[in-house]
């Protein structure tokens, strides 16, 4: 004969597990539409923004964007990914890069991209340029930065 106390638990257990599951159920879809609980890692975001790099290229492997301050188009080629990429907050991932200016391979700009979930991928969703390039007597071509980061957030210099 089974003890009384053996008894109790497993009906406490199976009734446990019979709410469990139903409330597993009804919050399925809420879990699931917290975008999938997908994690991303260092080279996702990486990955992410090379493919975008790739993705904005023109037949000549260069990288056109508009400098907002200046108007310029500019003509790039790209350099590098900088490391760390970070995560922001829950879902915005964030990479710095190097572009140097066609034919003035020491003349570099730093430009930030900012990705966050779609779908499964992580996707560019805002690009600026962070430094610019500047020439000194002393240092020769330099990056001078047009913003910083406080908490996270950009802080304009000028």
């Amino acid at each position: 004969m089974k003890h009384p106390n053996s008894l109790i638990f497993g009906l406490l257990l199976s009734l446990c597990l019979s709410v469990s599951s139903a409330s597993s159920a009804d919050n399925a879809s809420a879990a699931v539409s917290t975008t999938d609980l997908q994690q991303f890692y260092a080279e996702d975001i990486k990955a992410a923004v090379g493919a975008h790099i790739a993705d904005q290229l023109d037949a000549e492997d260069i990288f056109q964007i508009r400098d907002g301050q200046t108007g310029e188009l500019l003509q790039l080629r790209f350099v590098q990914v900088h490391d760390p990429v970070r995560q922001i907050g829950d879902s915005i991932y964030f990479a710095c890069t190097d572009f140097h200016v066609v034919g003035k391979p020491k003349k570099i700009y730093d430009i930030d991209f900012w990705l966050r979930p779609v779908s499964t991928q992580l996707k560019v969703y805002d690009t600026k340029i962070h430094k610019e390039p500047r020439w000194s007597l002393f240092y020769g071509w330099y990056k001078q930065p047009r913003y910083t980061f406080v908490n996270d957030e950009i802080s304009y210099l000028y």
